[in-house]
Parts: structure tokens; C-alpha cells; sequence
């Protein structure tokens, strides 16, 4: 399982990929009753379903914060 401790620091397309990710898992609990069990190098593997639901909560705010950081001078 990967670490998803600081999530502000992470890009907005590896944000984008996790969402789409964890919305799919979601979308497989919803609909199977036994969904299968993720490889083992898979982002997501040993989320349960209450762990998916917290973590894209924190997903969609890292990207709000990113929207709406003010954007860095190079």
C-alpha cells in the first residue's frame, strides 16, 4: 500500500490518477457483493470500502487546495 500521508505534495495528475482509481474501487464494492482482491502492487491494495470513501474525501481536497493555491513564479 502506498503512502497517502501527504497528499498537497502530490502532483495534480498522480491526484487525477488516485481519484479515477478510487472511484473505480468504490464503483466494484457497490456493485459485487465479494469484489476481488487487488494486487499486491496495486495503489489501492488493503482498502477496505469506509478507507476508499475517507481517502478520496482527502483526494478531492488536495485538489481544491491546489486550485486554488496561488500558482508558483519560476
Amino acid at each position: 500500500m502506498k503512502n497517502f500521508e501527504n497528499l498537497e505534495t502530490w502532483s495534480p495528475k498522480e491526484l487525477r490518477k488516485l481519484r479515477m482509481n478510487l472511484n473505480n474501487r468504490l464503483e466494484t464494492f457497490k456493485s459485487k457483493s465479494d469484489p476481488k482482491e487487488l494486487a499486491k502492487s496495486h495503489m489501492l491494495h488493503g482498502l477496505e470500502h469506509g478507507q476508499c470513501e475517507d481517502l478520496l474525501l482527502k483526494v478531492k481536497q488536495a485538489e481544491k487546495k491546489q486550485a486554488y493555491a496561488p500558482k508558483k513564479e519560476e
